[in-house]
């Protein structure tokens, strides 16, 4: 072991207070003057110790201690209760001011007679201004959390018990701050939530996920509710030890009425506008089938005198059925608007079926208006629904009649097409066969073109028109995986293009619009017709009839069902849309009671029930020769002479 030198052993503890800085070490005589001054006191207090020592130790506080007396009580305190300690200011000898940590011990002899006191100083003006950043922060951060009156900020232990309330709390909830410290926020939840336990599993899941958030009914001091956003954040110490939850609430009851009212006024709004809607559909639907029936009452009044006078009624009748015509097409329009009517996709020849239709669009344009059409020596087949895409043509040829009201000429032109993606708007890359309806009319603005393709819209007046027809083409071109497209220029008229995707087919389906043939020879039937209309049984009777079928008639199902206990039948003709019991369901009854027994369901609509579909149907309006066809196929199914699938009649009228 290493030994000190006698002469440094002597002097090792005086040379270990004067090497000490960081704590200022010196002694006081018994009266508190100066008798030692190490390096520590040197660096602290600015003093040498020839300056110093034989000085009292009073100086080093501020005058305002000096004055109380205070260097003096610390000498007292320290020889009486054996120790003195404090924190104060003090001062160096520049006169700046420093916080300092004080201990006075006293300095006694074996006799105990007090010989003076050691005094240690430490500067702790550094760790004071850290401490008292962080207590101004502290209180800063209180000050905000409590003057917050938006929102309810509290603080939770663990188990949930309120152990902090501020402005907002106490505005969202109704509570005081002494009501409510110490209770279970629990309290603040309905007895029903409580039941199901929802406090405690918030306080759960903020454990477990470290954050928690939910809206629901909260309760007020007074009892009533409110909508609240709650968020409850979980608070742990440096080491992960949960310590509790910082719960922040806002009152949104205010905000969930707005939302409600905005929800209702728009609810509103949208049912007005459906109204509106329906008006424009209604008035124009009247418009145009008020037209029709003056054409065909006029005619048919026309009709009735001639042949009173013996002369020739053709041209009147001829009359007559043409407006039917019309009126039954824009019948399909509204079910096909209402109901999405399922499209029959089919390879379309269109050039034969434009030609087909040629003089029934001149018929349906008059004779200010020009008809020209411009096609290819050849043209692939388009994949889309025949009988929609004549009525689409019809539609598009009729508007350019409108658009020219002192006559013009229309042309119809075909070409097929490649186009690249994005070329047209809504068109994969592909081949399209491209047929374009170009008149030499008015023409329209951009605001005009913009509304075009939306329903009800239309630029014909109020009343004329349903403005349904161009939003059924667009739909129907869209549903075969084409698309339409308008150009127009005002003074300069308007070009409509259908873009239908050429048919991958190979046989091709050439469909025209030629008068149908006249009824076909059929064996004579006994035939149950079947209908709660007296003026449509009449009809379908009378063509029946005047195919040399006997007819028994029905003004209902159950007539129907009664009849057939009665009668030998051959075939049940019946209406479908029949109050009690519908024509689809009288034909489950007739299977289920006369399984062989042939049933043709007449109906108005779009679509029939599901396990209806497969039965033979057809569709109002129709013609005798219609009737007579469906009539013989279905009967000569059931004798076992050929089987045909039956479905929506496609026959033209």
């Amino acid at each position: 072991m290493n030994t000190l030198p006698s002469e440094y052993s002597g002097n090792r503890f005086e040379l270990l207070v004067q090497s000490v800085t960081d704590y200022a070490i010196f002694m006081l005589d018994t009266d508190g003057r100066i008798a030692s001054w190490n390096a520590g006191a040197r660096r602290f207090k600015g003093y040498e110790p020839d300056e110093i020592i034989g000085q009292h130790f009073s100086r080093f506080y501020t005058p305002q201690d000096q004055a109380a007396g205070i260097p003096a009580a610390a000498l007292a305190t320290a020889q009486q209760e054996g120790r003195f300690e404090a924190e104060g200011w003090r001062v160096r000898k520049d006169g700046t001011h420093f916080w300092a940590n004080v201990v006075i011990d006293p300095i006694r002899d074996t006799d105990g007679r007090l010989l003076g006191f050691a005094k240690v100083t430490r500067d702790l003006t550094e760790r004071r201004a850290a401490d008292e950043a962080l207590r101004k922060s502290e209180e800063r951060f209180r000050l905000l959390v409590e003057s917050v009156s938006d929102y309810a900020i509290y603080m939770l232990d663990p188990v949930g018990t309120i152990t902090s309330w501020n402005m907002g709390a106490e505005r969202a909830k109704g509570y005081k701050t002494d009501e409510i410290l110490g209770k279970n926020f629990a309290l603040f939840y309905s007895e029903d939530d409580r039941i199901a336990g929802l406090p405690s599993r918030a306080l759960h899941s903020a454990e477990r996920d470290g954050r928690f958030e939910s809206e629901g009914w909260r309760i007020r001091k007074d009892g009533s509710r409110f909508w609240a956003n709650a968020v409850i954040d979980a608070i742990r110490d440096s080491a992960g030890q949960l310590i509790g939850f910082a719960k922040v609430t806002r009152d949104l009851t205010e905000r969930r009425e707005s939302q409600l009212a905005l929800e209702d006024a728009r609810a509103a709004i949208m049912q007005a506008q459906k109204m509106d809607a329906i008006g424009k559909l209604t008035g124009g639907v009247a418009h145009d089938f008020n037209n029709l029936l003056a054409v065909i009452v006029g005619s048919l009044e026309l009709a009735r005198m001639r042949l009173a006078k013996g002369g020739d009624i053709e041209r009147f009748l001829d009359n007559a059925m043409a407006a039917a015509d019309r009126g039954a097409t824009l019948t399909q329009r509204m079910l096909a608007f209402a109901r999405r009517q399922e499209l029959k996709l089919q390879s379309v020849d269109c050039l034969a079926l434009v030609h087909g239709m040629t003089d029934m669009l001149q018929s349906s344009v008059g004779p200010g208006i020009i008809i020209d059409s411009l096609f290819p020596k050849s043209l692939a087949p388009a994949h889309a629904d025949t009988g929609q895409l004549e009525m689409a043509l019809l539609n598009l040829v009729v508007n350019a009649r409108d658009a020219m009201p002192d006559g013009g000429r229309i042309l119809i032109s075909a070409s097929e097409m490649l186009t690249a993606q994005g070329t047209v708007p809504g068109l994969a890359s592909g081949t399209y066969v491209k047929l374009s309806v170009i008149d030499e009319g008015q023409g329209m603005d951009s605001a005009t073109l913009e509304q075009a393709r939306e329903p009800f819209f239309t630029t014909k007046g109020v009343g004329k028109g349903t403005g349904l027809g161009l939003s059924m083409v667009h739909g129907f071109v869209e549903q075969c995986g084409g698309a339409l497209t308008i150009e127009s220029t005002v003074g300069a008229g308007t070009t409509v293009s259908l873009w239908l995707p050429v048919s991958q087919e190979e046989e091709t389906s050439i469909v025209g619009t030629d008068t149908p043939e006249g009824p076909l020879m059929q064996t004579p039937l006994v035939i149950l017709a079947v209908d709660d209309d007296d003026l449509v049984l009449t009809n379908t009777a009378g063509m029946l009839e005047d195919l040399g079928h006997t007819v028994f008639r029905a003004g209902s199902a159950a007539d129907a069902l009664r009849m057939l206990e009665q009668s030998r039948i051959d075939m049940v003709v019946t209406d479908h849309a029949m109050p009690g019991m519908t024509g689809a369901q009288l034909a489950d009854a007739i299977e289920e009671a006369h399984p062989h027994l042939p049933v043709i369901i007449i109906t108005g609509f779009a679509e029939l029930p599901a396990h209806s579909s497969s039965r033979p149907r057809l569709d109002k309006p129709f013609r005798q020769a219609q009737l007579a066809r469906l009539v013989n196929q279905v009967g000569a199914l059931s004798s076992g002479k050929e089987r045909i699938s039956f479905g929506p009649s496609t026959d033209p009228l």
